[in-house]
């Protein structure tokens, strides 16, 4: 019988397997998990059980094996900069060297030349903001630049010809282009309509090099399989989309005749293969309920993927098109508490202006009519969508009597172009109305104490706290801020210069809206917080500086308000290491246990 602390911890150890890579040439696989403490890569050895391929000094961020399945790139950084570094190893895990190293930049991976002898990939080496693309050759370490570009870039693969580059430039916070680069000359011709602001994601062509298929939303709300010609790349035809909600990934089998695909159904995920001949649309079945992605084809009849929901938190499964099979690969995710975890039910409610705006909701005794405490777990972006998979500390709070309710405020990704832009910049405080309105749901149609009522969020999500708990403090008893913005004002001035001006068209601009960034500013309303609040940051975050919890922490300490934080001196914007992962996240369920029961 665990006591309540070595509960917790068994809760928190809880760990995952992502990102699963085929290795081609078999049906063996790789994926990274924190088995050790911190991400690093794995496999399986002869007996289905996880094995560490190499052990690095920090996180693995990302793996790619080359086409021959010889060699494989792993992404490294350093005490969580995000400052990926590129070494090379065979794919055993041996003769492991430095490929791309410059510890002051940053390092997109663009995939592996058809022939496995050349790699891609973009660095920020001529100016902190500008991004520009180069490929090297792997066995001499020559590079060359093939592509420069004032903002940010990144290659996404090579064409089959090995000549041409598909890259990826960021337009907006949301939208992007998508061109294919001559190697020789750099010149570039467009993928899609120039005239048309759409999203461009998960580029997938047949072998042919003639024809691809890509992910946009070009002249729709919700990302479409669509379908394009090099001869005609301007033109987009569209193949299969849903109506309300985004294919999430595609996926092409080698022989070009299969393409599998994940619809987000409010982030709730569900598999189809199209058998891109006969235009038929086959359901995978007996599929758990949560998030798939990571879709790796082995060979033209089966792929792994990683499956990860509530009550999964992440492991890798297989599938045979040709016995229709489903197989579990991994278990990295069992604890002895997962008979605790429990599913949620996806609601709506009508915010202050009529939207509908979607939640997750936690409670173990739902039959219950007791007033119950509440804690509101808001996701980052502001452009993500909080979906149907693991969280330690949403299940340990249900489990212990709290009811947790995840949103996606207007804002989110998933419901289409129109919800995700109903908070730009001026539009900013209206998702934070969203959680008073949420609040108001919760109490007259949940049980839920109005007196009760906690919050926490991380990055974006740990704005929306601030700004909660100033704009509106009666309405909370606790706050928790996890890597958050408290003036969108010093957060742009001290960001890295390579997303600045992606981040401005979502918050607005320092040119023209800092008297609106100075109106909102939780910094300048901290003296209104009368709730508890407390704070978690990196030392070495680069999207949201250690600053802006700096700054806020200190306003508070001089007028005796009751603020606490803890900057982690060996993590960044994520909060990757195990210690520090137990620590913030058992201080957080303390916290939330003392002022809200």
């Amino acid at each position: 019988m665990m006591n309540e602390e070595e509960e917790l911890l068994a809760y928190l150890h809880v760990v995952a397997a992502e990102q699963t890579q085929a290795i081609p040439g078999g049906k063996s696989f790789t994926f990274i998990s924190k088995l050790t403490g911190i991400p690093q890569v794995f496999t399986l050895d002869g007996h289905g059980k996880p094995k560490q391929l190499v052990e690095l000094k920090d996180r693995v961020m990302n793996v790619f094996h080359s086409p021959t399945g010889e060699q494989t790139v792993v992404g490294m950084d350093d005490d969580g900069n995000e400052k990926q570094q590129l070494f090379l190893m065979g794919v055993d895990g041996r003769n492991v060297r430095t490929l791309v190293h410059d510890p002051e930049c940053f390092h997109h991976f663009g995939g592996w030349s058809p022939d496995g002898k050349q790699i891609s990939f973009s660095a920020n080496r001529r100016h902190p903001g500008y991004f520009d693309v180069y490929t090297l050759d792997v066995a001499t370490g020559v590079e060359q630049k093939v592509f420069e570009h004032d903002g940010n870039v990144t290659p996404v693969c090579w064409h089959p010809n090995g000549k041409e580059i598909i890259i990826k430039i960021k337009e907006t916070n949301i939208d992007s282009s998508i061109y294919v680069i001559d190697i020789e000359t750099g010149q570039k011709k467009q993928i899609g309509d120039p005239e048309v602001s759409a999203r461009y994601e998960n580029i997938q062509l047949m072998k042919n090099g003639k024809t691809g298929y890509v992910l946009t939303d070009a002249g729709e709300e919700t990302l479409y399989i669509g379908q394009f010609s090099f001869e005609n790349p301007h033109t987009v035809k569209k193949v299969h989309g849903v109506d309300g909600w985004d294919i999430a990934e595609i996926k092409l089998s080698p022989n070009n005749e299969k393409l599998v695909y994940t619809i987000n159904d409010g982030g709730i995920f569900n598999m189809y293969v199209l058998d891109v001949n006969e235009n038929i649309h086959t359901q995978v079945k007996e599929l758990p309920l949560g998030v798939l992605e990571s879709i790796s084809w082995f060979d033209d009849d089966s792929f792994v993927f990683t499956v990860k929901t509530p009550t999964i938190p992440g492991d890798c499964y297989t599938y045979s098109l040709h016995t229709k099979f489903v197989e579990r690969k991994t278990s990295v995710g069992k604890s002895p508490v997962e008979k605790e975890w429990i599913e949620p039910k996806l609601f709506t409610y009508e915010s202050f202006d009529g939207l509908e705006v979607p939640y997750f909701y936690y409670d173990a005794d739902a039959s219950s009519n007791k007033n119950k405490p509440a804690v509101l777990y808001i996701h980052g972006g502001p452009e993500g969508q909080t979906k149907a998979d693991y969280n330690p500390v949403i299940q340990y709070l249900a489990s212990k009597g709290f009811v947790v309710v995840a949103p996606n405020v207007r804002g989110s990704s998933g419901y289409g172009r129109t919800y995700i832009q109903l908070d730009d910049a001026r539009k900013r405080m209206d998702s934070v109305k969203d959680l008073t309105s949420l609040v108001d749901d919760l109490v007259e149609n949940r049980q839920v104490d109005r007196d009760k009522v906690g919050i926490i969020g991380r990055s974006y999500g740990g704005f929306m706290v601030l700004a909660a708990l100033t704009h509106f403090p009666d309405i909370w008893a606790a706050g928790v801020n996890i890597v958050g913005i408290s003036h969108f004002r010093t957060f742009l001035e001290n960001t890295g210069a390579w997303r600045r001006r992606l981040r401005e068209c979502e918050y607005g601009t320092l040119a023209d809206d800092t008297d609106f960034f100075e109106e909102i500013a939780p910094l300048n309303h901290s003296d209104k917080i009368t709730a508890p609040l407390l704070m978690f940051h990196g030392r070495n975050d680069t999207r949201v500086p250690v600053s802006e919890a700096e700054q806020l922490a200190s306003d508070m300490l001089e007028r005796g308000q009751d603020v606490d934080l803890t900057i982690f001196e060996d993590e960044g914007h994520q909060t990757e290491k195990i210690e520090n992962h137990i620590t913030m996240h058992t201080r957080s369920v303390e916290f939330f246990k003392k002022h809200l029961q």
